[in-house]
């Protein structure tokens, strides 16, 4: 009968936050929308795809108007002549001209960078979205096991206290010693801390979830009793290896990074080619009044010119700086490849570690299924001893606590399986929303 006001407890318990609970895609929709750290991986894909405009503008013909206007004011005097005269003259000119780059190595390398940079922004976009399917799953999962955890230490509280009871009742008719309680009283100050130091860590966990979301945490759907958790598909890992060398996004990212920087050396050795760019241009000018070096010569003079033609440039010498930018590129492009080479090391290591931390997930959920229904027989066992006499207190308190603790780890390792998997193909960059659809359908719904 207290077995059964316990279990029931347990439930009522672990279940009382379900009521109208969040599910683990509505709070990643949230996350969509508020999370500060995706924002700002958004605004760094708007600013990602100026860049191929930006380098294109270096082919484009450049056109501009300058213009003037001058008045000029004097006197003439002619002493031979005794005269004596103001004069005074505006000139209003303005000029049109067009500047068409022909040949410039260093604009066209500018411009196929632009394109290059203009995907590595989408590629760390992509693994942006990713990474937050990650952390929300993470944090969400992180915020059960803690309710987890408090549920178990609170029914084993309130076991324990009428355990607690019974040791005092047995002393009391003598048919039990004064150590039985004091061993279940010590149990039962354990139980406090523990209950104690699990509310805190919900909290801090909670906390963690409300960072991503940005608001508080509310009541979160847990997961389905007795459901089977999904296989890695395929279950070699050696196509999971493959598809973190070449699709993880992180690793494509570096690939387009060190084609970038391949261009930079191209760019800079551009610095001892010659240029060649067609321009045109077109000027006019009106001038009117008296110029003050002649008397009579009055100015109503209007005239357009235009010109048209190539110019060409050639450099000779730089003070070296073309040679040193040279260098430094050639560096900078081994730097890239370095980078490149440690992204795939990252990306097949993290996609290795997340295969094997699914298939030792499900290798525990399996015993920690069995060894619940074992502590569950061996507390029931204990009981029954205790009451009979051939158990002491001790006994039954350890039974309990090896019941609680595996239903603690049995969920635990429930939610780092699922983790491992949404690890595992974001590893393999081919993780996507439907993935945590999947994994959202094995919440129950209220």
């Amino acid at each position: 009968m207290r077995l059964s006001r316990l279990a029931a407890l347990f439930a009522t318990t672990f279940f009382a936050c379900q009521t109208q609970a969040a599910d683990l895609l509505q709070v990643y929709r949230e996350a969509l929308a508020n999370d500060a750290v995706f924002a700002g991986a958004r605004a760094a894909l708007t600013a990602g795809a100026e860049r191929a405009p930006q380098g294109l503008a270096g082919l484009l013909p450049n056109v501009g108007v300058t213009g003037s206007y001058v008045r000029t004011d004097g006197t003439v005097d002619i002493s031979s002549l005794n005269v004596r005269r103001d004069s005074g003259a505006t000139v209003n000119s303005y000029t049109v001209s067009l500047a068409q780059p022909l040949l410039r190595w260093a604009n066209w390398e500018t411009y196929q960078q632009g394109k290059l940079l203009t995907a590595v922004s989408e590629a760390q976009f992509a693994q942006a979205q990713q990474d937050l399917i990650v952390r929300v799953a993470q944090a969400y999962f992180d915020v059960l096991a803690a309710q987890d955890v408090l549920a178990t230490v609170q029914a084993q509280k309130v076991a324990i206290t009428e355990q607690l009871a019974s040791a005092k009742r047995n002393f009391e008719v003598g048919t039990a010693t004064i150590t039985d309680s004091q061993e279940a009283q010590a149990r039962y100050d354990l139980a406090e801390a523990q209950e104690s130091a699990a509310m805190n860590d919900l909290e801090v966990k909670r906390s963690a979830l409300q960072q991503i979301i940005g608001r508080p945490a509310g009541d979160l759907a847990t997961l389905k009793p007795g459901l089977l958790l999904p296989r890695p598909d395929p279950e070699r890992i050696e196509p999971w290896i493959d598809s973190a060398e070449t699709r993880n996004y992180g690793v494509m990212a570096q690939q387009l990074s060190l084609e970038v920087a391949r261009r930079e050396i191209s760019k800079n050795r551009a610095g001892h080619y010659p240029t060649l760019d067609l321009v045109a241009s077109r000027t006019h000018s009106n001038q009117s009044g008296v110029l003050p070096t002649a008397v009579n010569q009055a100015s109503g003079i209007v005239s357009n010119t235009s010109n048209i033609g190539v110019q060409w440039n050639i450099p000779l010498f730089s003070g070296f700086a073309v040679t040193s930018r040279v260098r430094e590129s050639i560096a900078l492009e081994e730097r890239s490849r370095a980078d490149l080479e440690n992204a795939r090391r990252v990306a097949t290591q993290g996609a290795r570690q997340a295969f094997l931390g699914i298939n030792s997930g499900l290798a525990q959920v399996r015993a920690l299924q069995a060894a619940e229904v074992s502590s569950q027989s061996a507390l029931e066992s204990n009981r029954l001893g205790y009451q009979v006499g051939v158990r002491i207190n001790i006994d039954v308190l350890n039974a309990q606590q090896q019941l609680y603790a595996t239903r603690r780890d049995l969920a635990r390792a429930r939610y780092d399986t699922l983790v491992n998997s949404l690890r595992l193909k974001s590893a393999a960059g081919v993780l996507r929303e439907e993935d945590l659809t999947q994994v959202n359908a094995l919440l129950q719904s209220f």
